[in-house]
């Protein structure tokens, strides 16, 4: 059973949601989120990959001292129940519903999804150079997988995010 959901609901978004949130929203503000870092290992064979062939996007994984920087939106309460079944469809693929502290002015509690190793489309920690070859070669149903990672490089450099690992990856991937 997925986590009870904060009141007013507030989602924190630290990939895709940070430039497509695609649900409607009253309020958004930038923050962080303490002990965890941004990764692309998680596999992707329903939006940037196909079955066989997935491609790579972020979860987070938990790192003593990192801070990821992303965007909350606070979410109408009746929009709520809508916004959160269209979440979980486009989330559904190895990602779970989790509460967590967005440090903002002030700070609140926001539901976060995130895809953990245990999960069958976990791939797991690799090289940036193998990252950016499976990138390179992965399209599915949203589109390019080299997009996604450009734009969310694109978002954390407006919102002034440093992320060593996206902007390696974004370095890597506009270079071809």
């Amino acid at each position: 059973m997925p986590p009870r959901s904060p009141d007013p609901l507030w989602l924190f978004g630290y990939g895709s949601l940070l430039w497509r949130p695609d649900f409607p929203y009253e309020e958004r503000v930038h923050g962080y989120v303490l002990g965890f870092t941004r990764r692309f290992w998680q596999g992707s064979t329903d939006h940037r990959g196909v079955p066989g062939a997935p491609g790579r996007v972020v979860t987070l994984v938990p790192e003593h001292g990192a801070r990821c920087w992303g965007t909350a939106y606070r979410v109408a309460s009746s929009a709520r129940d809508e916004v959160l079944a269209k979440l979980d469809t486009r989330e559904q693929q190895g990602y779970e519903r989790h509460v967590t502290t967005v440090h903002t002015t002030p700070s609140i509690e926001a539901l976060v999804y995130i895809a953990g190793p245990e999960n069958p489309d976990y791939l797991g920690p690799a090289s940036v150079d193998f990252i950016a070859a499976q990138v390179r070669q992965s399209r599915g149903p949203s589109g390019d997988n080299r997009e996604y990672v450009l734009r969310l490089a694109e978002a954390l450099r407006e919102m002034d995010a440093d992320d060593p690992h996206v902007a390696e990856l974004a370095l890597r991937l506009s270079r071809t």
